[in-house]
């Protein structure tokens, strides 16, 4: 008797051992699929740098005449904005750079050399947006008499980029899931992620004061007794951050 119980539990010891392992070891018959989703979130922030850029353009009968103007009127240019710029985070440097011979196209001969022009553009950065305004009417007043444009943007480490960039693949994440499971699956893993955004906005310069003016032979006159400021405004921009999310999900 003791000899067929224990034969009995042996029987379904075994019986249990072999349904786990095939269990275990069961096909799998989960398909697999990729979808892609897009992740877009967008919100107004203010711009933390601005970038001017304007030229000294100087004009004379010999060309070594015009490059001596320039240097002088921009190296006056040079210490009139780090004047207004010395507590700030500013960079200056020369962007352009070029001397060209003014030709008369248009009395029916071979063209006559009439003179030289030399423009000198020079690109300042600075942190403080209250500045751009002081920086155009130092920069003008000491010999600057073109200027090109103004740029506000938003520096790759703003804590607003970040923001905007996780907003952005949450929202990726949360559309992948919905998408999952409506198909009655899950996700599994993440193949690929790839993120994108805008271009910082431009201002035109025209539009606060400012104008891109001709040269005269002895260069653009000055009123030295300026007493109205260039009032000049950068508002917010519009962030706007992309990120597309590639996953893969087990039905």
């Amino acid at each position: 008797m003791n000899t067929t119980i224990l034969k009995a539990i042996a029987l379904a010891a075994f019986l249990i051992l072999l349904a786990v392992a095939l269990y275990v070891y069961r096909p799998n018959h989960s398909t697999y699929t990729r979808i892609t989703v897009l992740g877009d979130s967008q919100a107004k922030i203010a711009p933390d740098t601005a970038v001017i850029t304007f030229s000294v353009v100087t004009q004379g009968k010999q060309a070594v005449d015009a490059q001596q103007q320039n240097a002088t009127k921009s190296e006056a240019v040079k210490k009139a904005v780090e004047a207004v710029t010395s507590d700030a985070k500013t960079e200056i440097k020369t962007s352009n750079y070029s001397l060209n011979p003014e030709q008369d196209y248009y009395s029916g001969k071979m063209p006559k050399i009439l003179g030289y022009e030399v423009r000198n553009t020079v690109t300042v950065s600075i942190d403080k947006l209250d500045r751009v305004g002081a920086i155009i009417d130092a920069a003008t007043t000491a010999g600057a008499n073109s200027i090109q444009g103004i740029q506000f943007v938003i520096g790759e480490n703003s804590p607003a980029q970040g923001a905007a960039l996780a907003l952005a693949t949450q929202q990726a994440k949360a559309k992948a899931e919905s998408v999952a499971a409506s198909l009655g699956g899950k996700i599994v893993r993440v193949v690929q992620t790839v993120e994108g955004g805008v271009p910082p906005q431009m201002v035109d310069a025209d539009y606060y004061g400012s104008s891109n003016s001709a040269a005269t032979s002895g260069g653009l006159a000055i009123d030295m007794k300026r007493e109205v400021r260039t009032p000049v405004q950068a508002g917010e921009q519009i962030v706007r951050s992309q990120v597309v999310l590639i996953v893969e999900i087990a039905m």
